[in-house]
């Protein structure tokens, strides 16, 4: 398979999976992602990607673990202060996890990581990111999947102008309020996509990047379900 192709069928499968996350019966993200992150490890390997070229070989798998704890650690300190801190705690107020103590677990160390960090790792950081860093170089490879990772949070961008308390109020005044949200969404995925890439490049594991990712979004949970009332 060339590596034009197999771009395209990257591409292609990320269209079908961004559209099936949202609008797809939930319970079933569980085992489409992980089932989605095998047919693009398929993918990539068909194209000649070598284990570590994808960010998977055993030599890179002690430093990218450290990597990995290292990153939650620190993650997990800012969120604490930030939910502590009452000028911080209103950014953590997401209704979509105000769950209880037992569902936000299950979300953060089950669904999270199943349903969303480790399909898209494998499909930004591992096969499109070797894809493009083989033929292309790796600064087009950050470039490319991190302004497609900021694409791709688009539509969840769009559900979070309806739920996040800090926003909610003001997107349903207007339409420029929602369009704000999701650029500033887009431009933050687009930084947190190239800080991801690069933790895979140095560490040239894909276990860095994939113990961010969950901490950003795992503890995040965590952190919405637990952030006391401002005041």
């Amino acid at each position: 398979m060339t590596t034009a192709v197999a771009i395209a069928v990257v591409l292609l499968v990320l269209a079908v999976t961004n559209v099936w996350v949202q609008l797809g019966p939930t319970g079933v993200h569980l085992v489409t992602g992980p089932l989605a992150a095998l047919l693009l490890l398929l993918v990539g390997r068909m194209a000649a990607l070598t284990w570590p070229e994808l960010g998977l070989g055993r030599q890179s798998l002690l430093p990218g673990s450290q990597v990995a704890v290292g990153a939650a650690v620190a993650v997990a300190i800012v969120y604490a202060v930030g939910v502590a801190t009452p000028f911080t705690r209103g950014a953590f107020r997401d209704t979509r996890y105000r769950l209880g103590l037992r569902a936000a677990l299950y979300m953060s160390l089950v669904a999270i990581p199943l349903g969303t960090v480790i399909f898209e790792e494998v499909a930004f950081r591992s096969v499109l990111w070797g894809l493009l860093a083989r033929d292309f170089g790796v600064a087009t490879a950050t470039a490319v999947s991190a302004c497609l990772f900021g694409v791709w949070h688009v539509l969840p961008a769009i559900d979070l102008a309806r739920t996040h308390t800090s926003v909610r109020g003001r997107a349903a005044a207007g339409r420029r309020w929602v369009a704000m949200t999701v650029l500033a969404t887009i431009v933050f995925t687009t930084i947190a996509g190239i800080v991801f890439a690069e933790l895979r490049r140095h560490s040239g594991s894909l276990v860095a990047p994939i113990g961010l990712h969950w901490a950003t979004n795992g503890l995040g949970v965590l952190a919405a379900d637990e952030a006391p009332p401002v005041g």
